[in-house]
């Protein structure tokens, strides 16, 4: 039951839609920290001077500060970037592993019923011993 659980939230915690959810409140916090950066690091010093008509204010410029925050907006994007990478990479592996066959041709009339049949049901043959001797020709 608890195996169920855990494959029935690792679903639900892949999706795309949740991984593409979770990209965005990320991205979302970081762009507004760069924003809030730019607001008090370049533009309310510059509004500052303008409306009080002192100049000294614009000394209160700190376009480093702001670079900074680009730069780690651009590192927190690019990891982002990388782990969606990752987890998709591991999804598309997971999708291609090939699935146990659930069917097999019946050797009399040639159509296909479940692997564990031992008679089919289209011309009632008995495939256990068709089974055999079709494996020891093989």
């Amino acid at each position: 039951m608890m195996k169920k659980f855990l494959e029935e939230f690792k679903n639900f915690a892949l999706k795309g839609n949740m991984m593409d959810l979770a990209v965005g409140m990320i991205i979302g916090g970081a762009f507004s920290g760069l924003v809030q950066s730019l607001v008090d690091t370049i533009i309310t010093p510059i509004l500052e001077a303008a409306t009080k008509l002192d100049p000294s204010k614009l000394e209160n410029i700190n376009i480093g500060a702001f670079i900074g925050g680009v730069i780690n907006f651009i590192i927190m994007a690019f990891v982002l970037f990388l782990i969606m990478k990752a987890i998709n990479r591991l999804e598309n592996l997971r999708k291609q592993e090939p699935a146990d066959p659930t069917e097999k041709e019946c050797p009399y009339c040639k159509t296909m019923i479940s692997i564990n049949a031992v008679r089919c049901p289209n011309c009632t043959s008995d495939l256990t011993e068709e089974t055999q001797i079709a494996e020891t020709e093989v």
